[in-house]
């Protein structure tokens, strides 16, 4: 995910959690499109589950015999058709790597050197905490609070978090324009919730992670007794600081994160952190229009700071060091990490092999340098001349499906085909790639390349701060399993990551396709007219396009997916969060409907429903579907996931979405009273 907040706040949708996040240049235009490739009959009928029937759970029915040959690794807190697909292309990059740390070439040098580095578990366990002395230093040097704005700009430029989050953002007015943008940020747990809940796992979570910083602050040389006052002293911080924060479900409104004014005038409003320091020290523009995500936030920070000692906040950012570093750190400070963030939140039972971490960070860092290499090996020109050609049968299957609208005035109509066919595409990889000849990186040196390339990207980020913005960039790097939609961009985006079976199968039938890439397409092209999305127009700007009625309207149709998806078990008493949850599942729906119509666009009516092989088209697109969500998750994953995710667990994704499709009915033959047969089927779009 990229640390800089490019849209802060108003995040890419994307089809599954980033990893980032949130974590180049290809706009291709609806001009460019080609026919379709000639591809392979059908194959064979999928494993299903007999016992299961279709009509009854469909998940199951499509995933069982999946499941059961695939259990959960024990280094993985869930495992799936989607996590396979990361693997396999973890492979690809793993072989990439191994060739240019063993024998770099110009042109691989810097990532084998990055892997090579990472994979010296013997020099990173001799070398101790040395490598992060240069931080803990810098830390351990301020001796006032008017030192604070530059040190906090210090560890930001160190890939240190602490207290805020700042960089470039979209004008949410002026789309064109990229300004400065201030958000909440500095915790250590992963939602604001977990610090403020009553419940007893809420308790207990921060139980465990008092233990794990006091843990980790032993590592680092304290006693026991000390370690033990810091934790707690880093607790009550945090525990501040998420007070003053926006929830999840509060920021999914852009209005409220809508807050420009001035960076002086933010300076001056502000002067308990030398605010201006800090501005300098990243390097940003000193004046300039800026956006200040949630206001609130920071009235809050400067009551804290004012409350809080210089050893408590010194505490506060070692903890934050020593978290940021302990990956690259000996194993100790390695197994201790992975024992709260692993085990304890995700339910993990085995850390992942080095080699895949390693395979990580260097995506993380050099993504564009490490992609550039995969894409040679799994994305062809063939490849993207048939994703051009669904994407087109989409974008006509969405128009159409606007026009028919029967709770959508003309006036409001006119406005979103206007949005629809302003949607900018691109799929694959960058024509363009990124530059990486300005960051050093050095063999035996893990933590140092780590940092420095944090700083790097830090850096990269700030500099865009009063520039245009470039709608050719990518916020995904090549190899990703994931996609997005951008509304400040008003574009979609497929990196070649996901365009690999079972997403994308070059050599399977079009209902295959069409239920599995095609429906993504649809989820993103959804995403610019879910609960966020509808509210910026054709050019990326928060505007409002709606005629009141209209929104009412739709607000009635998403209210139904809201108390739908709210309903749905996470693990025991925890239920999903239907509102956050609502734009992806808006999307979800919205995306199987559209890539359903246009496979019957391209097939036709008579051929959808002509049986080859035991099935019709129409069912081999449901079972397309249904197979990319094929699943397991462990109970402390989905507890997490039901507090943090705004995407539904893969259960109900297949059968929330198929439930609420006639279409799924008659081509399985289900009857009402049948379980994915809602009484009220939801339909937004």
């Amino acid at each position: 995910m990229i640390q800089s907040l490019r849209a802060a706040g108003v995040a890419a949708f994307t089809l599954a959690l980033l990893t980032g996040s949130a974590l180049a240049a290809d706009t291709t235009q609806v001009a460019q499109t080609a026919a379709t490739p000639k591809v392979k009959a059908p194959a064979a009928a999928p494993a299903v589950d007999p016992a299961v029937s279709p009509c009854e759970d469909f998940f199951l029915h499509a995933c069982g015999p999946w499941i059961k040959e695939n259990p959960i690794p024990a280094d993985r807190s869930r495992n799936g058709t989607f996590d396979q697909l990361e693997e396999n292309n973890k492979k690809i990059l793993h072989e990439i790597l191994d060739k240019a740390a063993a024998s770099p070439t110009p042109a691989t040098r810097r990532i084998g050197d990055f892997y090579a580095a990472c994979m010296d578990e013997k020099g990173i366990e001799a070398a101790g905490l040395a490598p992060l002395k240069p931080v803990l230093s810098r830390i351990n040097a301020v001796k006032d609070k008017k030192d604070l704005g530059k040190t906090v700009a210090d560890l930001h430029l160190a890939g240190v978090n602490v207290l805020f989050g700042f960089g470039p953002q979209q004008s949410f007015s002026s789309a064109e324009d990229t300004i400065a943008a201030f958000d909440q940020g500095g915790m250590g747990l992963p939602d604001r919730d977990m610090y403020l809940k009553d419940d007893e796992r809420s308790k207990s979570t921060r139980d465990a992670y008092v233990k794990h910083v006091a843990r980790m602050f032993a590592l680092a040389g304290d006693k026991a007794d000390a370690a033990k006052a810091k934790a707690d002293a880093v607790m009550a911080f945090e525990t501040a600081l998420a007070k003053g924060a926006l929830g999840r479900v509060e920021r999914r409104d852009p209005s409220k994160l809508n807050n420009p004014g001035t960076i002086d005038g933010f300076i001056k409003d502000h002067p308990v952190l030398d605010l201006a320091g800090y501005v300098k020290t990243v390097g940003a523009p000193a004046t300039g229009t800026l956006n200040v995500n949630d206001p609130g936030f920071f009235t809050s920070l400067d009551a804290v700071l004012q409350q809080t000692d210089l050893a408590t906040l010194k505490t506060y950012f070692t903890w934050q060091a020593l978290r940021a570093a302990a990956p690259w750190l000996p194993d100790a400070f390695v197994q201790e990490n992975f024992s709260f963030y692993g085990k304890t939140l995700s339910g993990a039972k085995e850390l992942r092999p080095r080699w895949k971490r390693c395979v990580d960070a260097t995506d993380s860092a050099l993504g564009e340098d490490l992609g550039k290499h995969y894409a040679e090996v799994a994305f062809g020109p063939e490849h993207k001349q048939r994703m051009m050609a669904m994407l087109d049968d989409l974008d006509a299957a969405y128009a159409e499906d606007i026009q028919k609208l029967d709770w959508m005035s003309p006036e409001t109509k006119a406005k979103a085909l206007e949005k629809l066919k302003a949607m900018a595409r691109k799929v694959g990889y960058p024509e363009t790639w990124r530059d990486y000849s300005a960051l050093e990186v050095k063999r035996g040196d893990m933590l140092g390349n780590a940092v420095r390339s944090a700083g790097f990207e830090y850096s990269y980020q700030v500099g865009k701060i009063g520039k245009k913005v470039d709608p050719d960039e990518w916020f995904m790097t090549p190899p990703t399993v994931n996609a997005y939609y951008d509304p400040s961009q008003n574009n979609i985006n497929f990196p070649a990551g996901i365009l690999q079976p079972p997403f994308f199968d070059f050599k399977a039938d079009d209902a295959t396709n069409y239920g599995a890439i095609g429906a993504v397409i649809g989820h993103e092209m959804t995403h610019g007219f879910d609960d966020e999305g509808r509210n910026f127009d054709a050019k990326g700007n928060l505007k409002n396009w709606w005629t009141e009625a209209d929104a009412k309207r739709f607000e009635e149709r998403a209210q139904c997916l809201v108390d739908q998806y709210g309903n749905y078990v996470a693990d025991g008493e925890v239920k999903l969060n239907g509102k956050l949850t609502l734009g992806e599942n808006t999307a979800d729906n919205g995306g199987v409907s559209l890539a359903l119509a246009a496979l019957r666009k391209r097939l036709g009516d008579t051929a959808m429903d002509k049986a080859q092989d035991g099935l019709t088209p129409t069912q081999r697109f449901f079972y397309g579907y249904a197979n990319v969500w094929c699943s397991s998750i462990r109970p402390e994953a989905a507890r997490l996931r039901a507090l943090t995710d705004p995407h539904s667990l893969g259960r109900y994704r297949v059968n929330g979405v198929l439930s609420n499709m006639p279409e799924f009915a008659k081509a399985f033959n289900c009857k009402p009273g049948q379980a994915m047969v809602k009484e009220t089927q939801c339909k937004v779009w």
